[in-house]
């Protein structure tokens, strides 16, 4: 039997998947790591913990299912988006990685909006103006860091960095490119205005390449810490998020991917790049005529866990000791309060917001407590404000490709029953979960196979994504639903002119204590 191995660099930790040719699962590691928010707005993670948790995950899977060195034919990535490191001359680095999730450029991506540069760069990376991506994050770099602005001899994400220590190659796949706000999705290379305004020379960047792409020559003391063969090939892969849409099929025109995991996101397939004229929505490489489009939230599983956390800590325990997952708990207990939460919303800014309202100064509220709201009440109002969200980005997809045709459904809440009907629910369409593991190394291993010409197209996923299940809106709930989102957004609107105002009393007051 042979194998691909699929590494998915994430935010907080490294998971590595050891697939068969078949797409079964025959290993798993998953290594963990911090974000390091030591400042208001900063999140960043070590460089080197990162690479640390390649190699100690590859080497785990290996050994438990006892691969033969022969038998791997590859290892593939995926990897987080908008990361940004500061190497010097000898690619040693200068800051840690910088993540999606740092929003100290938030300044300079208004600055971008306001002055009618973002939107011309927008119309050609594909990339929202937002502190997210290292177009911003350059700019806060050259303005507020200057020593190490003029110091760093080359910028390059987190995979980019791992790809680099194993292999000595300094290369960029279109899919992580075009997620960097400097890159012209159009002909495919980094955009000359994108680089006047940030000041960077083109052999700063890494060479971009083909997700398709891949490497040998893996060092010595790596494929012998491994355990891998120093010729294996590293196929270059793409974005966690394109491969998502991959890993679960969702790549035939009008199928839609929703994911709900730490944060969220609602994608499309394209046949090419798709640009909103309103800016709302991004759009991704994956492969030749295939463009993902879509808009990514802040506010998912994080926000659960916010309300886990603060609102029900007795709760936790009693979980603790009947030896459940306190999340399933609070899900029963949301499940007896009727859809709608009896006139509750909640908005779920909680870090911001990137789509549809692309605003880091954005806020959570509850609205329309009254005293009959319990703290069940609020639970159910938070994870349908969670939902509600993530269908204000369907509304602006289908602004610019149409009405989906089907929804495919994917993240850490697809295994509660509750959230899965919610989602049917408000988006009022049939919402089918397939019984993939971890779609995006999925999605990684199948670029690999495709590169190795295993396979010519990407419609072995039919086969590969193995049983699904469909869940069918409920008429009565969907009529509460329907209700409710008009004064969901109507709320948005009316809120946004207090948005920063709410977010300045916040840095000048709350963050000093």
């Amino acid at each position: 039997m042979e194998f691909i191995i699929g590494v998915d660099l994430g935010t907080t930790s490294t998971k590595v998947v050891l697939f068969d040719l078949e797409g079964q699962v025959h290993g798993y590691a998953n290594k963990l790591y911090p974000l390091y928010q030591d400042i208001p707005d900063m999140a960043e993670e070590d460089p080197e913990e990162i690479f640390q948790a390649v190699l100690e995950g590859v080497r785990e899977v290996v050994q438990k299912t006892d691969a033969a060195r022969d038998t791997i034919r590859a290892v593939s990535f995926s990897s987080a988006m908008h990361s940004l490191i500061a190497l010097d001359k000898d690619y040693q680095p200068l800051t840690r990685v910088l993540t999606w999730a740092d929003n100290r450029a938030e300044q300079y991506a208004t600055d971008l909006k306001t002055n009618g540069i973002g939107q011309a760069i927008y119309a050609k990376t594909g990339t929202p103006i937002h502190p997210m991506a290292p177009l911003a994050k350059l700019l806060w770099l050259k303005a507020e860091k200057p020593t190490i602005y003029q110091a760093a001899a080359h910028y390059m994400g987190i995979k980019e960095y791992v790809f680099y220590r194993l292999l000595g190659v300094n290369k960029v796949d279109y899919s992580i490119a075009s997620a960097m706000g400097i890159f012209n999705i159009f002909n495919l290379d980094w955009d000359e205005q994108a680089l006047a305004i940030t000041g960077l020379k083109r052999e700063q960047l890494p060479t971009p390449v083909a997700p398709t792409d891949y490497v040998t020559g893996l060092k010595p003391e790596y494929a012998q810490f491994m355990q891998l063969a120093a010729d294996v090939p590293f196929v270059f892969g793409a974005s966690d998020g394109t491969l998502s849409n991959l890993g679960v099929n969702a790549i035939k025109p009008g199928v839609v991917a929703v994911t709900i995991g730490t944060s969220g996101a609602v994608r499309v397939v394209t046949d090419k790049p798709v640009i909103d004229p309103k800016g709302r929505t991004f759009t991704y490489y994956l492969d030749q005529n295939m463009w993902v489009v879509g808009g990514p939230v802040n506010n998912g599983g994080v926000v659960f866990r916010w309300a886990r956390d603060n609102m029900f800590d007795a709760e936790k325990s009693t979980a603790k000791l009947l030896g459940m997952d306190a999340y399933d708990l609070l899900t029963d207990i949301a499940a007896k309060v009727p859809a709608g939460a009896d006139g509750l919303i909640f908005h779920p800014y909680l870090g911001g917001e990137r789509a549809p309202i692309w605003d880091a100064n954005a806020r959570g509220s509850f609205f329309g407590l009254t005293q009959k709201h319990t703290r069940a009440h609020m639970l159910r109002a938070v994870l349908e404000g969670i939902v509600y969200n993530l269908y204000s980005v369907t509304l602006a997809l289908e602004e610019v490709v149409g009405k989906p045709t089907a929804i495919q459904a994917t993240g850490g809440f697809a295994r509660s029953a509750l959230w899965r009907q919610m989602l049917a629910d408000v988006f009022e369409q049939p919402v089918t979960i397939p019984d993939s593991f971890e779609s995006s190394a999925l999605g990684a291993a199948v670029v690999a196979m495709k590169a190795l010409g295993i396979i010519d197209s990407y419609e072995i996923m039919e086969k590969v994504i193995g049983t699904t299940k469909t869940y069918q809106p409920e008429p009565a709930n969907y009529g509460a639903y329907r209700d409710l989102m008009p004064i969901y957004i109507r709320l948005d609107r009316q809120l946004k002119s207090e948005y920063e105002a709410i977010a300045d009393y916040q840095r000048k007051h709350v963050n000093k204590n």
